[in-house]
């Protein structure tokens, strides 16, 4: 790993330093950045999005760690003592830091399978309704004639596509939480 303050780390942010800095940490495991200023958070966070083209997650609990939060792909606020400033800015939300495993690990594979799933669920409804009209333009001899009634189309998509979705997004779970909790390595699948 690699732990640098935030003297050290306002010197590696100048233009001239930052594709050093950034082969280094491509090699460590954990970068650690302490006595950052909110600001030196938030190029960082830039910096790495741009130049390695990573997803990138951002953690905080305070006011000082807002703008890192609003700048990565991913912000997770952590509710404490310090306000609810990082939670307000986050796009989750949790009230212990150990709680984070859990968000990624058995929350994110969930989320991720089920979108998945239903893009694939979307362009099947699609392509079946579309395959629907295309050979009853044949049969009707291309005049272009509906072949149901508008009110049929509308009660038609309403089902298929809020229904399947709710109950999907609730019920599905591919894998225990357990199991997910044990093997993170089933996340990069």
């Amino acid at each position: 790993g690699l732990v640098i303050d935030g003297r050290t780390l306002e010197h590696v942010l100048h233009d001239s330093l930052q594709n050093i800095f950034l082969e280094l940490t491509e090699k460590c495991r954990a970068v650690v950045c302490c006595q950052a200023t909110p600001l030196q958070k938030s190029v960082l966070v830039k910096l790495v999005r741009s130049k390695l083209k990573a997803m990138t997650l951002a953690v905080g609990d305070g006011a000082n760690d807002v703008s890192m939060i609003q700048v990565a792909d991913t912000g997770v606020g952590i509710s404490g003592q310090e306000g609810m400033q990082a939670v307000m800015a986050s796009d989750f939300a949790v009230s212990q830091f150990r709680h984070l495993r859990k968000l990624l690990l058995v929350h994110g594979h969930w989320c991720y399978t089920r979108l998945t799933n239903m893009v694939l669920y979307y362009f099947y409804k699609n392509v079946t309704y579309v395959n629907l009209l295309f050979w009853y333009q044949f049969f009707c001899g291309f005049s272009g004639t509906s072949m149901t009634d508008y009110w049929i189309l509308i009660l038609f998509n309403l089902l298929f596509t809020s229904v399947p979705p709710i109950i999907y997004g609730v019920l599905d779970q591919d894998v225990s939480a357990e199991i997910l909790m044990e093997l993170p390595q089933l996340y990069t699948m």
